[in-house]
């Protein structure tokens, strides 16, 4: 096996099981987002700014929830995301809110197969680039779909968590992308219960990796953020410090949890 060739069919296999537990999840809580309730998080918002009237492409949008906030906030939005599964699932959520969204299923490096339209924004969030091997790649596609004078933002957990094993006590993994790291995924962040049982592939990258594949483009940095605290209780041993703010009760605020880069397109 090929990790870097099988991994979207592996994966895509994982998302699919995933999403049939996280659309009904309370971690999701579909029901007040249908209501109103706006999924994005006061770090994504303050870096996207007004985007009424702009155009967004959001990158691994999963089963919606962020793309159509964006367009409750008057953009433009299109998701893109591997899992057949999760786009079926946005379709009917956005359908559900009237939202004017629209959504791709494939993998983010088979876009211009998809798609061709350049936006005023390129948005992914939390928990999507471990699940690509190749980030000149992403840079590339990130590149593609940029108008000139456009802006990119991205918000991800840091990579010293991946660092660690699942109870946050010994690093088990390489900072720096290594070998894939191939393992079985018992369970989802979203439901300590659901039995999904697959496996997953994915990829550790360091924010010097993250950094040099988009300066490797045309795009500029304009900022990068390091914070101390997940808005996401997704891991195990997180304690709510603030409301909406969770950090490892064993580690307080010595380690970052999550990380921001806004870049520009001149």
């Amino acid at each position: 096996m090929n990790p870097e060739e099988d991994f979207a069919h592996i994966n895509k296999n994982l998302w699919n099981k995933k999403t049939s537990f996280h659309i009904d999840s309370d971690f999701y809580d579909n029901p007040s987002f249908i209501e109103g309730r706006s999924s994005l998080n006061s770090i994504e918002l303050e870096l996207l700014g007004d985007v009424k009237g702009k155009s967004i492409l959001h990158l691994q949008c999963h089963f919606g929830q962020d793309t159509i906030s964006l367009a409750r906030m008057g953009a433009d939005a299109v998701g893109v995301d591997l899992s057949d599964a999760a786009i079926d699932e946005a379709r009917k959520l956005a359908s559900k809110t009237e939202a004017n969204a629209k959504f791709i299923c494939c993998n983010i490096y088979d876009l211009p197969q998809h798609l061709d339209q350049q936006f005023d924004i390129v948005f992914t969030s939390y928990g999507t680039i471990g699940w690509l091997p190749d980030l000149d790649k992403w840079a590339s596609i990130i590149d593609q779909f940029l108008k000139p004078g456009g802006k990119f933002v991205f918000v991800e957990f840091h990579p010293i968590i991946w660092m660690f094993d699942q109870d946050i006590n010994s690093i088990v993994y390489n900072y720096f992308k290594d070998a894939p790291i191939i393992e079985n995924n018992e369970n989802t962040y979203a439901d300590n219960e659901a039995e999904v049982n697959l496996e997953e592939i994915t990829w550790n990258h360091s924010i010097a990796e993250v950094f040099t594949s988009l300066v490797s483009k045309t795009m500029t940095i304009v900022s990068l953020q390091e914070i101390d605290y997940s808005p996401y209780d997704c891991f195990k041993g997180l304690e709510e410090f603030e409301k909406g703010k969770f950090r490892f009760m064993k580690h307080g605020n010595k380690i970052p949890m999550v990380y921001t880069i806004q870049a520009t397109k001149p």
